[in-house]
């Protein structure tokens, strides 16, 4: 083989290489959509799910946890779009746990009898429902809006 042939075949190979390389890391546009499809998940489950029943209260906060491990479990290479997968999988956690604790205090107030220790346990449930509910929209409401403003502003600036 002559000295000319094994270098094109080198240099060939070596940008096959190169492509192949290239095409298994993702870029930000990629990365960022990635991380925007799984925040609507959850944003979509919230919306669909506004004013239920326990049950689907119930519901709604075991699909936002697994929203939050599929935010926790891409592997993002980004350090900065690596922040907002933290910071969204902390909200949607917040949000899964005020829900749980608000489903559970409506299923005790549905369940409180027509006595004086009834009423107690029923105006109890109620706090706790406000309470859940109040404390998540005043922070987690409030810092998803915020998020999702900062990651299309970094996602749509160029790479």
């Amino acid at each position: 083989m002559s000295v000319a042939r094994k270098n094109n075949l080198i240099a060939v190979m070596s940008l096959s290489i190169a492509l192949a390389i290239a095409g298994c890391n993702e870029n930000k546009a990629s990365q960022c959509q990635r991380l925007v499809q799984a925040v609507n998940e959850g944003n979509s489950l919230i919306d669909k799910n506004k004013g239920q029943q326990v049950t689907t209260s119930i519901q709604l906060s075991k699909d936002l946890e697994a929203v939050t491990k599929s935010i926790e479990e891409l592997k993002l290479k980004d350090p900065k779009l690596q922040e907002y997968q933290s910071r969204f999988a902390k909200n949607f956690k917040s949000l899964s746990q005020a829900i749980a604790k608000a489903a559970r205090a409506l299923n005790t107030a549905k369940t409180a009898e027509a006595t004086p220790s009834g009423r107690e346990k029923l105006e109890k449930a109620r706090a706790e429902i406000d309470t859940a509910l109040t404390a998540v929209s005043k922070t987690a409401g409030k810092d998803a809006d915020k998020l999702v403003g900062q990651l299309n502003k970094y996602c749509n600036e160029p790479e």
